[in-house]
């Protein structure tokens, strides 16, 4: 279990949506922080909700208080299927000039990393005696994971999500609704990741007596960084325990798609200390269309913010943001909607500026062709924010890398199929299928020929 990261003095910004870098940075010496990173920014009414969870945070989690870690650990276990196995890339590993081995975090109940820190936050809410959960999603897999976790612990739950999301996330917005979660769509901005978590702490403020807010990732007012990081370090646990089981040996690399950067933190937490600087740590950001920015439009047409970023504040912490010259959040992009997001955690920040946790950006098109090549290659199908660290091996250099690269596969691609393959269609990628069958006039005569066959069918019945 990682050290307690506890609650900075009382300076705190009022604005968990405000992106200004005006106020004062940490010393890296408060609790709470990683250098100039983290903190608590957030309006005096919700102090007692972050307050009450540092204090939870510190009894269950650190100090398994009532048994609560061993509850967990058995939940996530039976419920969740852990652990996932680390599986040698026989093709992959042909292909590089390395070894490549997938942690297999697909295989996780619901198809993605996301339900290690969704279940330890709903059963934490439920030892809080509280009946209510709140959540935001981007890709939607923390909305799903969350709606089951809050269906399989008995509490109610409400999901945010942008409408840009929803449209490209349908199957997970209705595999949250199946699991009885009520789906709240948020209009505002570009309807996504950023704006679903504004409108979740927005209700959380005024609701915070029955309510918890399960925030998705490594983000957020201490303790959510923290407390995230220490439910999904299982993933790297797990890493290290099964590199040495098959191969005698720790990888001499981990590799990770980073957006807010739970699975990032997830698959390096057990690898940050100082003894364990040999196995390097590869972050892929989504490059987007292009790592340039333009303020005027107030765009970044990218969400690598770990790579372009610069310090700021954002629900609720000082990290690194998209943000123009004025601390005005920018509008991020990804192919991928976990991935879209304009900053990034704290402690996955801090560790890149100190140099233990090198950034990367690959951009859309080559994170189409990971999608592809993991799919074809190996028989496993991404989500593209996994495809993005997929690509990323095409560049690698396997003198930097070395012998044995451990690459987590976050999830699993069923929620992206509509979106691989409306922006294949878009691109002429080598690696692709023929998209043909695919065009708009061919889909539409293959209906109208079935609905014509079904009419033969049922006349001859008659």
């Amino acid at each position: 279990m990682s050290e307690r990261a506890s609650k900075p003095d009382e300076e705190r910004n009022a604005d968990p949506g405000s992106g200004s870098a005006s106020t004062a940075g940490d010393d890296g010496e408060r609790p709470g922080t990683y250098g100039e990173y983290g903190g608590q920014y957030v309006p005096e009414a919700l102090m007692p909700a972050i307050e009450e969870l540092d204090d939870v945070y510190e009894r269950y989690v650190l100090e398994n208080d009532e048994g609560f870690m061993d509850d967990f650990e058995a939940r996530i276990r039976d419920f969740g299927g852990r652990p996932t196995p680390l599986q040698h890339a026989e093709q992959l590993s042909e292909r590089y000039d390395f070894e490549v081995y997938l942690k297999r975090e697909d295989l996780l109940h619901g198809g993605a990393h996301k339900l290690n820190n969704a279940l330890g936050q709903c059963l934490l809410a439920k030892y809080m005696d509280k009946e209510r959960i709140v959540a935001e999603t981007g890709a939607g897999q923390h909305g799903t994971a969350t709606a089951m976790a809050a269906a399989h612990l008995g509490l109610d739950c409400e999901i945010y999500m942008g409408e840009r999301d929803i449209r490209r996330q349908r199957p997970n917005v209705f595999r949250m609704r199946l699991n009885g979660a009520q789906v709240n769509p948020v209009e505002a901005g570009r309807g996504t990741l950023k704006e679903a978590i504004s409108e979740t702490m927005r209700d959380w403020a005024t609701t915070v007596e029955d309510t918890h807010y399960v925030i998705g990732s490594v983000v957020g007012p201490h303790p959510f960084p923290a407390m995230v990081r220490d439910f999904h370090r299982v993933i790297a646990e797990e890493i290290r325990e099964q590199s040495i089981e098959k191969f005698d040996a720790l990888p001499t690399s981990v590799v990770a798609c980073a957006g807010g950067g739970s699975n990032t933190m997830g698959a390096f937490a057990a690898f940050t200390d100082s003894e364990d600087s040999a196995v390097g740590l590869v972050a892929v950001e989504a490059g987007g269309s292009s790592l340039s920015v333009d303020e005027d439009r107030g765009v970044a047409p990218n969400s690598a913010s770990l790579s372009t970023g610069s310090e700021g504040v954002l629900h609720g912490a000082r990290t690194k943001l998209l943000q123009d010259g004025y601390g005005q959040i920018m509008e991020s992009h990804s192919i991928s909607s976990g991935l879209d997001y304009a900053g990034v955690g704290p402690e996955l920040a801090n560790l890149v500026d100190t140099g233990r946790v090198r950034a990367v950006a690959v951009d859309d098109d080559r994170a189409l062709e990971g999608f592809h090549r993991l799919s074809q290659e190996e028989g496993i199908i991404p989500a593209l924010e996994t495809a993005h660290a997929i690509a990323w091996l095409d560049e690698a250099d396997s003198a930097e890398v070395g012998e044995r690269v451990v690459l987590n596969v976050s999830g699993r691609g069923d929620k992206d199929l509509e979106s691989a393959l409306e922006e294949t269609a878009k691109r002429d990628l080598d690696i692709a299928p023929d998209m043909h069958v695919f065009d708009a006039q061919a889909m539409t005569d293959s209906d109208e020929v079935a609905e014509t066959n079904g009419q033969d069918v049922n006349e001859g019945a008659q």
